[in-house]
């Protein structure tokens, strides 16, 4: 028996003793899960179903919840309300079986500067009694393995990041969950983490990823939800969220500093206009960019605006989140 009182998980069985089919457990379930701190809520009342082998990327500005969100996940944070289930278990019964079955990659990972880079593996694996045989093999996946003997002092970023990773990976775990893993790499160290996180897919693994790179969504994962302010502005696949704005291209311009006429608001064909006051800078969603820009340029030569640069193109991913949230990722 496992915990005093309580009695072991075990198959649903019909009256003959014979095993009963059931639905597959979502790898991730939160329902109606809130979290404050003192007079700002970071999480508001989301509800998220994630399926085995799934991998979904969370994309939000600064401030948006993201981070809060994993770390209630992971346990570090608790809830103040709702329920969170994990492989239909939850941190209040099952801590023990959860913390083995988790790899977690934090936003910021410090390790001992005086330890080898297998050491620090062993370390890791020696938590969940696993062979130091493990280190080897783990580090030969991350592309670490020259560098099996280095001190972690040495290490360059993307090496540190890897090892990150490696570290997350010890357990060979069910449920990956990375808080951007790629933030402050050179694009050559970026690419290799991608590689890395794209072949865990083989292993059914089910990933949550945190991340400030619309690229980086797009390439590793299956599925993007959109967060901002604690609530979730839109969730499904590349295709699906694309497909919201299908009709739709973009005329960027920017003004030389007499500032936003009210002519603009007005314009034809236009579906929304985004104005950036500090750069005299608008975006404009639009059904039909020749007639929008057509009068665009008009208001130019008849001097209601001075246009100092526009350009025409079609809608992408990015330019969703721009009108959701009113924020590049980066801000």
């Amino acid at each position: 028996m496992g915990s005093k009182g309580r009695v072991p998980l075990r198959e649903p069985v019909d009256e003959k003793g014979r095993a009963l089919m059931t639905m597959p457990l979502n790898a991730i379930e939160l329902k109606a899960v809130t979290k404050r701190f003192k007079n700002i809520t970071a999480v508001d009342s989301v509800d998220m179903q994630i399926n085995q082998g799934q991998y979904v990327a969370l994309l939000g500005p600064n401030g948006a919840g993201k981070t809060t969100l994993v770390e209630m996940i992971e346990g570090i944070q608790p809830h103040d309300s709702g329920e969170i289930f994990v492989l239909g278990k939850n941190w209040k019964d099952d801590k023990h079986y959860l913390r083995k079955i988790m790899g977690i990659a934090l936003q910021e990972t410090r390790f001992t500067d005086k330890v080898t880079v297998r050491e620090t593996i062993n370390l890791f694996a020696s938590f969940y009694e696993i062979s130091k045989t493990r280190a080897d093999e783990i580090l030969k996946r991350v592309g670490l393995a020259e560098k099996r003997n280095s001190y972690v002092v040495n290490l360059s970023g993307g090496q540190r990041q890897k090892l990150a990773i490696a570290v997350a990976l010890t357990n060979n775990p069910k449920i990956l969950l990375l808080d951007e893993p790629t933030t402050g790499l050179d694009p050559y160290s970026r690419r290799e983490v991608w590689g890395i996180i794209s072949e865990l897919k083989d292993n059914n693994t089910t990933m949550i990823l945190t991340t400030h790179y619309m690229e980086e969504a797009e390439y590793l994962c299956d599925r993007i939800i959109i967060i901002n302010n604690g609530k979730f502005l839109a969730d499904g696949t590349l295709n699906e969220l694309q497909n919201k704005f299908s009709d739709g291209d973009v005329i960027e311009f920017t003004l030389t500093g007499n500032g936003k006429s009210g002519e603009l608001d007005n314009l034809d064909k236009m579906i929304s206009l985004k104005w950036d006051e500090e750069k005299d800078k608008g975006i404009i969603v639009t059904s039909d960019s020749v007639a929008t820009l057509n009068h665009l340029l008009k208001l130019d030569r008849e001097h209601v605006i001075d246009i100092k640069q526009v350009t025409s193109r079609k809608v992408t991913l990015d330019d969703l989140f721009i009108s959701m949230t009113g924020k590049h990722l980066d801000e």
